[in-house]
């Protein structure tokens, strides 16, 4: 398990080799591009889009290093068109994603919000994944703490939490050890990358929990 609570992502699926920084990864750490009958540079986020596909690591790091010294044309051996604003295009994507997985994990009795909700089932041992929003209050999330053995997600929107379980807003989150579980800690790692691995203060949030261990 990695620091703050984090699962690390599966290493058991197949992998791919970013081409920012030449590193060989599991494709859930990656976003694989495809071309365009157009000429354009699309993102295929679930992997299943015709064509050859290249792989970049998730995060703006890496993304800004493929857009910045045409790796996309260098990989693909032929001239590509990049849309505007890709960066912030692909964090709109991502972030859909894991709201619209939530969603599914709630709808199946996977996932549950608010502080008691979330609290009972902390207490209870049911919950694998705690999820909170990034811009809720410091003290009032510092009373529940990431499951042991489980995964902390803090980089998400009050409002984004909010639209995946059909409120307006969600402080406090949490999943279940259902199926969906895993893959919505997937995509928001991918998410992270994009969103908050890009300034300190936001990693800084994101390395709560401690070793994952409930307080006592």
């Amino acid at each position: 398990m990695s620091r703050g609570g984090h699962k690390k992502l599966r290493e058991d699926g197949p992998e791919r080799k970013c081409i920012a920084t030449g590193e060989t990864q599991p494709k859930c750490g990656l976003i694989r591009f495809v071309l365009g009958p157009d000429g354009r540079i699309v993102p295929d986020l679930a992997g299943k889009l015709p064509g050859r596909g290249v792989y970049v690591s998730s995060d703006r790091k890496s993304l800004d290093m493929a857009l910045t010294k045409g790796l996309f044309q260098r990989s693909l051996k032929q001239p590509v068109q990049v849309p505007d604003g890709m960066m912030d295009l692909l964090e709109q994507m991502l972030t859909r994603r894991v709201i619209d997985m939530i969603s599914l994990a709630r709808k199946s009795g996977d996932a549950v919000a608010g502080y008691e909700k979330v609290k009972d089932w902390l207490g209870k041992e049911e919950a694998s994944v705690l999820i909170q929003a990034n811009d809720g209050s410091e003290r009032g999330k510092s009373k529940l703490s990431t499951p042991y053995g489980g995964t902390y997600i803090g980089w998400l929107t009050a409002d984004e939490l909010g639209m995946a379980f059909g409120r307006q807003s969600v402080i406090h989150a949490a999943l279940g050890t259902g199926g969906l579980a895993s893959r919505v800690v997937e995509e928001a790692q991918r998410l992270k990358g994009m969103r908050v691995e890009a300034s300190k203060s936001g990693t800084k949030s994101t390395d709560r929990g401690g070793s994952g261990r409930r307080k006592g």
